[in-house]
Formats: structure tokens, C-alpha cells, sequence
């Protein structure tokens, strides 16, 4: 075990955040707690913009996450870099591994690991990764900047990416299967004002072309009496699928769509284990920050009134 003498009273996988606010709750809690993480920050540090947050106008998403985990270490909250890739129930406390090969015990689990990029599936799409096909526009879009470039979806992500080439890019292609755009209204006004974005409505993306590097798309329909449509890069912004690499192993309770399941506290089908954040069907599935923050404040409230009935039996 990393620490023969220590036996935590809460071990918070994920470093997003709902597991940084978690810390900080727990902290606030005086539990014996501690963070592992493969990076702080969550994909909420790709964003290039964020008007949402309470308090805060605007600001990237690795501000806000980079003050998020100062109000967790201000806490006194435990954060540690790492990947978990094992946890198992022993007796009265849970095992973790890393790959580093560190173990520790846990009294109880918050899991906090997020979602993954949702990809489009072409057979050609990992072959063009990096050049020209990106998953995410905050770390690759200047890259592309004089281009002309596609962005997938319709929701929030595939517009403010849109929004984003717009002032960089000469022409935009915002591509989407549906006949309607999905996000916020404030977006969609911002939208409209752009002369250099072209959506096109009830289309999918069915193959990739390029020698060497992408140099276009071919759609399921015609666009201007055309089914390709040349393209510098192309950007895959079609929402998220679940973390699900301790779902199965801990025997944890999903929906039908792979989202783990939880109550009110967060609980998960299994006892001393609670689970915040994108990829619960908590909050009514409003996956933003402000909700995931909210599971994870939760979470930790719960565990702490977990532990303290533990002790009073």
C-alpha cells in the first residue's frame, strides 16, 4: 500500500469538476480524503469560452478549472496525478490500484470520471487524427486559421466551435443530422449574425478523403449539387458517451444509454460508492458545470453523513 498507515475515509477518482469540488467539500468535512487523477481539469479545459457560470462572466474553461483546484487545495483537499485501474471491495474497505502500481484503502468512493468524445465511426477517421480531423477545437482550431473548415453537431459544443473558426476562418461548414440547431438560444442569436457560416441541415458525414492529410468530406446528400465537400479540418464536436471503466467490474447500476444510475445523495446501486458528474443520470441530465460541481458537493455531504452513522452504530 502508498501509505501503510493510511486508511482514507473517502478516495475521489477523477479530477473534473465534480471531483475537485468534491475534494473541496470534503475537505471542509475534515475527511481524511484524497483525489487521483490522470489530469485536473476534466474536458471543461478544452472550452474556449464560458458565459455560464455563475459569478464569472467569462472566461476559458481552464481558468475556471484552474481556480476550481485552487479552492479545493485552499481547502485542504489531497490531489494526486495518477490513473486508477482497479477497484475492488475488501472486508470493510476499498482496494485501488494505479498504474504506477500504488495501493490504497478507502472507506467509501466518489466517482467523478466523466465523459468521453463521441466519435463518428468512419472506417478512415483515426487515420486522418491529427491531420486534419480533431476532437477538440480549443487545442488544434489555430491550426487551421485562413482555412476552411467543418465543424459536426448541433449542439452548444458544435456551435461555439463554429463560432470560434468564424473569426478565424474565411468559410465554416456547421454540419448536422437533424433539421434544427440544439443549443442555447443566446448561441443560435450569434449564430445567425456570422456571414461566413453555412449550415447544412439533415446531413451525415459518411466518408473521409485525403492524400495524406484531410481534404474533404462526402455527405449522404447533395449540397449544392455536390456530396463532397472540401474541407481543411474538420472538427467532431457530437456529444459524449459515459466513462465505463469501473462500471462493469464494481457491478454499478446504468441506464439504458450507459449513464451509471444514482439517487438523490448520489448513492450508486452499491453500498460506499457515490458517483457525481457527467456520466450519472443525476441532475436530470443538464450535464453542465454548475450540475456536476452540485453532484459532487452532494456526494461528499452524503459521505461524510455516511461515516458518521457508520461510527454512532
Amino acid at each position: 500500500m502508498d501509505d501503510k498507515n493510511a486508511i482514507y475515509d473517502v478516495l475521489i477518482v477523477g479530477g473534473g469538476a465534480a471531483g475537485l469540488t468534491a475534494a473541496l467539500y470534503a475537505a471542509r468535512y475534515n475527511l481524511n480524503g484524497l483525489v487521483i487523477a490522470e489530469f485536473f481539469g476534466g474536458q471543461i479545459i478544452e472550452a474556449d469560452k464560458i458565459c455560464n457560470y455563475p459569478g464569472i462572466a467569462e472566461c476559458t474553461g481552464f481558468e475556471l478549472m484552474t481556480k476550481f483546484k485552487q479552492s479545493a487545495l485552499s481547502s485542504g483537499a489531497k490531489l494526486e496525478q495518477g490513473r486508477v485501474f482497479d477497484i475492488k471491495k475488501e472486508g470493510d474497505y476499498f482496494k485501488i490500484h494505479t498504474i504506477k502500481d500504488k495501493e490504497y484503502l478507502a472507506k467509501t468512493v466518489i466517482l467523478a470520471i466523466g465523459t468521453k468524445k463521441r466519435k463518428l465511426g468512419l472506417e478512415k477517421e483515426a487515420d486522418y487524427l491529427g491531420k486534419g480531423v480533431s476532437y477538440c477545437f480549443t487545442c488544434d482550431g489555430m491550426f487551421f486559421k485562413g482555412k476552411t473548415v467543418g465543424v459536426v453537431g448541433g449542439s452548444d459544443a458544435a456551435v461555439t466551435a463554429a463560432l470560434y473558426f468564424s473569426e478565424i476562418s474565411p468559410q465554416v461548414y456547421l454540419i448536422y443530422r437533424g433539421d434544427k440547431l440544439r443549443a442555447e438560444p443566446a448561441w443560435l442569436k450569434s449564430l445567425e449574425k456570422k456571414q461566413n457560416i453555412e449550415v447544412i441541415y439533415q446531413a451525415n458525414i459518411i466518408d473521409l478523403y485525403g492524400d495524406g492529410k484531410l481534404e474533404g468530406v462526402v455527405l449522404d446528400k447533395a449540397f449544392k449539387g455536390k456530396d463532397r465537400l472540401s474541407l481543411d479540418g474538420l472538427f467532431i464536436e457530437i456529444g459524449e458517451i459515459p466513462s465505463r471503466e469501473f462500471v462493469e467490474p464494481l457491478g454499478l447500476k446504468v441506464d439504458a444509454k450507459g449513464f451509471v444510475v444514482i439517487d438523490d445523495h448520489c448513492q450508486t446501486s452499491v453500498e460506499g460508492i457515490w458517483a457525481a458528474g457527467d456520466f450519472t443520470t443525476g441532475s436530470g441530465g443538464f450535464r453542465q458545470i454548475i450540475t456536476a460541481a452540485a453532484e459532487g458537493a452532494v456526494a461528499a455531504r452524503d459521505v461524510f453523513d455516511y461515516l458518521k452513522k457508520g461510527e454512532e452504530e
